[in-house]
């Protein structure tokens, strides 16, 4: 009788003295370093005389707010929402309704809170109203929360249409608070600080404050997706039965993960309305600030960026939000579209088919967006030593990042 003998397994081998690590990626490094300076020096860059400019940094920002919040749902969680504009509607009301001068006016509601309790009473309020749809979120998936998610736009038109008290109407709106932190206002002021000789008032003010609103969204987005709570969010996007077998609460993560995306959208809320200086509810719900457009707009963000990325949602508020804004400021400064007439092309117009044509060509060539274009990219400039996947990435993909 024979029998097989299974040699030892060989210990493992330390890696040989001498050998090679993979490098820091300093291309990262720098254009992080770079980017970080030039954000913070973009008052002093543009001038006094470009605030035209910095206003549209701003949008970007708040593109950048509400993006983040909804690739985590619609990425990382795999779920659908068309719910955005609701939750910036509220956001907005919110922050004006909590901060708003009880007597600036009989017929509007206002409970003179600081304004920073006002901007954390208005984020939190979305998520509540997330949680309480919770129950639909957490039941549902996919087109069909898409479609649930979209009566939420109606309803927030009907409502803000509605109560004027809050909402201060469709023909005038109400003032948006001025946001002041430890008595310093973010207003315009005499005499003004300044940097390098520029005046830092009120929109330069609003910039570092956008700024570090959109620091402290991304950061908290990757730290959530990079954690526990990101792995179950994966987990029931790829297979709800296997989620569930792994101890997973399905409904439960799915509600969650629709709570903490509304008050990404609440925040985007606020924001918006300080950007505007005004909270003011649409006329109609498919043009507007609060519009099936805007819907339409934060999907395009997610998409062109990539399901999923953090970093991605960022590039595609700069395209979306970004070519809307500078399409309108070259209208109004340099007189583009000055022929444009009924039917005719305008930056709105030009805006939605130029960010329209981008989506279309991420779906055919490159489904992972920007994000993953850029991992691309990076990928082909590490160490030759760091061995490569199946697919030519040479380090573990991280598309869900």
């Amino acid at each position: 009788m024979s029998e097989t003998m299974t040699p030892p397994a060989a210990p493992p081998q330390a890696p040989p003295a001498g050998a090679a690590r993979p490098g820091r990626n300093w291309l990262k490094i720098v254009a992080t370093a770079v980017l970080v300076v030039v954000l913070l020096l973009l008052p002093v860059l543009v001038g006094n005389s470009g605030v035209a400019y910095l206003k549209l940094a701003q949008y970007i920002l708040i593109g950048v707010v509400g993006g983040i919040g909804l690739t985590l749902l619609v990425g990382q969680a795999g779920q659908l929402s068309l719910a955005h504009p609701f939750f910036l509607l509220v956001g907005a009301v919110g922050y004006a309704v909590l901060s708003g001068d009880p007597e600036e006016s009989d017929d509007l509601v206002g409970l003179g809170l600081p304004p920073l309790v006002g901007v954390i009473g208005a984020v939190a309020l979305c998520g509540l109203i997330g949680l309480a749809f919770a129950p639909v979120a957490g039941r549902l998936r996919g087109i069909y929360l898409g479609v649930a998610s979209l009566s939420l736009v109606f309803l927030g038109l009907w409502l803000g249409q509605s109560l004027d008290m809050f909402s201060g109407g469709t023909s005038s709106g109400r003032n948006a608070p001025v946001f002041e932190l430890f008595g310093f206002e973010f207003a315009n002021s005499q005499p003004a600080p300044t940097i390098a000789g520029v005046a830092i008032q009120k929109q330069q003010r609003l910039w570092y404050l956008f700024l570090a609103f959109a620091l402290g969204s991304y950061f908290l987005a990757r730290g959530a997706v990079n954690s526990r709570i990101g792995r179950s969010w994966r987990a029931v996007r790829d297979n709800e039965a296997a989620a569930t077998a792994m101890g997973v609460h399905v409904t439960r993560v799915k509600a969650g993960a629709f709570v903490i995306s509304s008050a990404f959208a609440g925040l985007a809320g606020v924001m918006t309305a300080l950007w505007l200086d005004l909270v003011k509810p649409d006329e109609n719900e498919f043009t507007g600030t609060y519009s099936l457009t805007v819907a339409i707009a934060f999907l395009a963000i997610v998409i062109i960026g990539g399901l999923g990325s953090v970093p991605g949602a960022v590039i595609g508020a700069v395209l979306v939000f970004g070519l809307q804004q500078f399409f309108l400021l070259g209208s109004q400064q340099f007189g583009w579209f000055a022929d444009a007439q009924f039917g005719g092309f305008s930056a709105v117009v030009v805006s939605a088919f130029v960010y329209g044509g981008a989506i279309v060509l991420v779906v055919l060539f490159e489904p992972g967006g920007m994000a993953a274009i850029g991992r691309r990219l990076l990928g082909r400039r590490r160490s030759p030593d760091v061995p490569a996947t199946a697919d030519g990435d040479r380090t573990t993909p991280r598309e869900d990042r």
